[in-house]
């Protein structure tokens, strides 16, 4: 099989064998998968990892052998594999087992590849109305979603997403679900149309220009920026006593005005993966619109260039068709 491999800061195609799984585990035939900003981050050094990248994906299980029922089913995963014999994955919390690996980011192979392996318990069918290109966004949405199991949000909860990325149009879009006074904040005018497109009230941030008095006073700040500063833009909008969550994670280092935390008793949290199965329920119900944040879709034959324009400020999310790179080479 063909799979891109990360080696101090490069990524190159090699021809690999075909994992085999392991007991409790099963083979999946990756179809699409999606660049993720950490994947970008994991080239410019994040977390040390080299290895095959990639965590977001959809494919269809080849075996299976403790689960025989799942073999031709479509799936996304969980990408958290914990040991199984700590106290945090006895309570069921595997996302924060000290000893997890976390697919394409810490000791598992990723989803930038033809086939990959993992845990059966990891894995959530996806209903056949919800189409690739769809279902490739469970697992950052699950990310999104997250951010509503952590706080609680009621229909006068003021909300101020932070960064018109993929993931803050992601965060954006699920959490005005729970809430109809949420926005956008963000730099990129072409960007926040997409999200006014859905409906959503936008803030436009220009350059140097303080935040206007009547965006401050926020009750949570999700920040999405994908930038070292973000933090401290978030805790201008926060009101007093407001929450901050942050989904920012960056191979750089952050300067926090702490005085600014205590003296106004700001709660920050950080937030990261999701519940999978909240997500597919999302996608299956169409509660947001995924595919208007596609960029591009490039075979895995073309990794280098996806990962590129990936890079590129303003690109929205880029998909590895690796359902095309099979036919080319059957």
């Amino acid at each position: 099989m063909l799979a891109a491999v990360v080696d101090q800061g490069k990524v190159k195609l090699q021809d690999k064998e075909v994992p085999r799984p392991s007991p409790g585990e099963a083979l999946i035939q990756v179809s699409l998968a999606g660049v993720c900003g950490t994947d970008l981050e994991i080239l410019a050094g994040y977390s040390h990892f080299t290895g095959t990248p990639g965590h977001e994906f959809v494919g269809q299980v080849i075996q299976a052998p403790d689960r025989p029922e799942l073999v031709g089913r479509r799936v996304v995963a969980d990408i958290n594999c914990g040991c199984g014999q700590c106290t945090w994955c006895f309570s069921g919390d595997h996302r924060h087992c000290r000893q997890r690996k976390v697919l394409g980011i810490r000791g598992l192979s990723g989803a930038f590849a033809q086939y990959l392996c993992l845990p059966v318990t990891n894995l959530y069918p996806v209903p056949d109305h919800v189409p690739d290109k769809e279902a490739v966004f469970a697992e950052p949405l699950a990310a999104a979603l997250e951010v509503s199991q952590q706080v609680h949000i009621t229909a006068k909860t003021r909300m101020a997403v932070l960064g018109d990325g993929k993931m803050g149009l992601l965060c954006a879009q699920a959490l005005s679900r729970f809430t109809p006074r949420l926005t956008l904040f963000g730099r990129h005018a072409s960007k926040l149309i997409i999200a006014a497109r859905q409906g959503l009230a936008t803030c436009l941030l220009l350059p140097d220009q303080p935040l206007a008095a009547e965006n401050q006073g926020q009750d949570v700040v999700v920040e999405c920026t994908g930038r070292p500063e973000g933090i401290n833009t978030a805790l201008e909008l926060v009101r007093p006593e407001g929450r901050v969550v942050i989904k920012t994670t960056s191979h750089q280092s952050s300067t926090l005005d702490l005085s600014r935390v205590v003296v106004n008793e700001i709660c920050l949290l950080g937030s990261r993966c999701g519940d999978m199965g909240l997500a597919v329920h999302f996608l299956a119900h169409k509660w947001v619109d995924v595919q208007s944040l596609i960029e591009d879709v490039y075979p895995l034959s073309q990794i280098q260039e996806a990962l590129e324009q990936a890079g590129q400020t303003g690109t929205l999310k880029v998909l590895i068709d690796c359902e095309k790179i099979r036919r080319t080479h059957a």
